[in-house]
């Protein structure tokens, strides 16, 4: 029997529940566990009342070795699709180590007293993983995830070379609130504020936060002002396709949202540090995410959509010179009717649960840890389109990058 544990029980992993759901010939008996079991119990409840199907739930301390090891040894999961925060990524490695579980996470791991994002900590884990027989699936989201299938898939059928790389992140979506994130607050806010980094001519060029901007026009969408940050899967994937001479990062920001963040920022609110307060010490980013509104319930009032693809340059497999956009487009509305969850936990959620059968189907699983572009694109991108998440690719556009 193919079981699995699902760790985390926020909008992602709601929709990975709904998603393993809708697959029962893959995915036969399912574990929902957070440190909050009655999430866990009510997203249950919701997948047996739309799908007339079963899961376990449990409460676990993703911090906690030990208790983790406990409930992976007493279910017995064949996988653990980790969709916690990022923070808990090694421990529940550990765990899987320890228990003899494959594991699977949506982003990498940072340490809790600095905003650094880096696979360092998870790819020494390797040789671990290989001892084990064990299989870990890094970055198996959107971004990252699946921008760097779009990528692996780019050079397997289209590329002889590719030089140039810019992933193009865009959220035209409405919330209706003042000021919300759209996953994790904590994490959200401290991706966003970092400086800026790019891979160019064999180095990293670090940049102020959102020093490097311009619009860029999104398909359905239209010109929307783009930004340059720094996101993990530059750095897996400048390691993996060496051939990149410039690796891009760009996600859209309006104004109100930057101006909510440079207040956010210039009166400690975003600090990640603990100060005193009242005799306790509390981090301001914690207490901070504790009253914006929780990106899970903004789903049922947001509309419009999401844009995310690849822009590529560089010479086919004939060595002609080709430029070359591939991406999906998400509605927000459409993601709510199917899951009850907005269009960014939705193209996150999916995209795991893809990972998640590529895995059970024995098409992504060796021992040690990977990313996903280490694998074969082609079953990934076939089930993207069945699973919700269709994507269109266009040759020698103007990529504007």
């Amino acid at each position: 029997m193919s079981k699995i544990l699902i760790i985390g029980a926020g909008g992602v992993g709601t929709v990975v529940a709904h998603k393993v759901a809708q697959n029962p010939a893959v995915f036969e008996s399912v574990m929902l566990a957070s440190r909050t079991k009655s999430k866990c119990d009510a997203i249950a409840g919701a997948i047996g009342a739309k799908y007339g199907r079963t899961f376990q739930t449990a409460r676990v301390d993703a911090d906690q070795v030990p208790e983790l090891v406990r409930l992976f040894r007493d279910f017995r999961p064949e996988l653990v699709v980790n969709v916690a925060l990022p923070y808990q990524d090694l421990a529940i490695m550990d765990a899987c180590l320890e228990a003899g579980v494959n594991y699977l996470d949506t982003a990498n791991y940072e340490p809790k007293d600095e905003a650094r994002f880096e696979y360092k900590w998870q790819w020494a884990y390797r040789e671990k993983f290989e001892k084990a027989g064990l299989t870990a699936i890094l970055g198996c989201g959107f971004d990252p995830g699946v921008t760097s299938i779009f990528t692996a898939y780019a050079a397997k059928h289209h590329f002889g070379n590719m030089e140039y790389l810019d992933i193009v992140d865009c959220n035209a979506g409405d919330h209706g609130k003042a000021f919300a994130t759209n996953f994790n607050p904590e994490i959200n806010i401290r991706e966003v504020t970092q400086k800026g980094k790019y891979w160019e001519n064999g180095k990293w060029v670090i940049t102020e936060p959102h020093e490097i901007h311009r619009a860029l026009t999104y398909p359905g969408i239209g010109p929307k002002e783009s930004y340059v940050i720094y996101h993990e899967e530059l750095e897996s994937l400048v390691k993996h396709f060496p051939s990149l001479r410039r690796a891009r990062f760009w996600m859209t920001f309006g104004q109100e949202y930057l101006t909510h963040l440079r207040v956010i920022q210039n009166i400690g609110m975003a600090r990640i540090d603990p100060v005193l307060y009242q005799g306790m010490e509390i981090v301001p980013i914690q207490f901070l995410k504790a009253v914006l509104p929780d990106p899970g319930g903004l789903g049922e009032n947001y509309t419009g959509e999401t844009s995310i693809g690849c822009r590529i340059k560089g010479t086919d497999k004939a060595g002609k010179a080709l430029s070359y956009y591939i991406y999906n487009n998400c509605r927000h509305q459409d993601a709510y009717r199917e899951t009850g969850t907005q269009g960014v936990s939705y193209t996150t959620g999916v995209p795991a649960t893809i990972g998640a059968q590529m895995f059970m189907e024995h098409r992504w699983r060796k021992p040690g840890v990977f990313n996903v572009e280490e694998f074969d694109p082609d079953p990934f991108m076939e089930q993207l389109n069945r699973q919700g998440l269709p994507w269109k690719e266009v040759f020698n556009p103007d990529l504007e990058v």
